[in-house]
């Protein structure tokens, strides 16, 4: 799995970072997405994943697999 996302699309709701703030943050200049880690470990794929369906301005994109069952 790998994410991308669009700084220029993002309108800065904060989703990302707080659902998943190992992956993602917040610039504290603009408050537009940070991505922290393009390829989350396998601990937070989801959040990634539920993130990146929660952002509203679909700024995030999953490059890959789904994750598998929560455990």
């Amino acid at each position: 799995m790998e994410l991308t996302i669009d700084r220029g699309r993002c309108v800065g709701a904060g989703m990302c970072a707080l659902t998943a703030p190992g992956v993602f943050d917040q610039d504290p200049d603009d408050g537009r997405v940070l991505l922290l880690d393009a390829e989350p470990p396998p601990g937070q794929v989801a959040a990634a994943h539920e993130a990146a369906g929660l952002c509203p301005a679909g700024a995030i994109t999953v490059i890959g697999d789904p994750p598998g069952p929560r455990p």
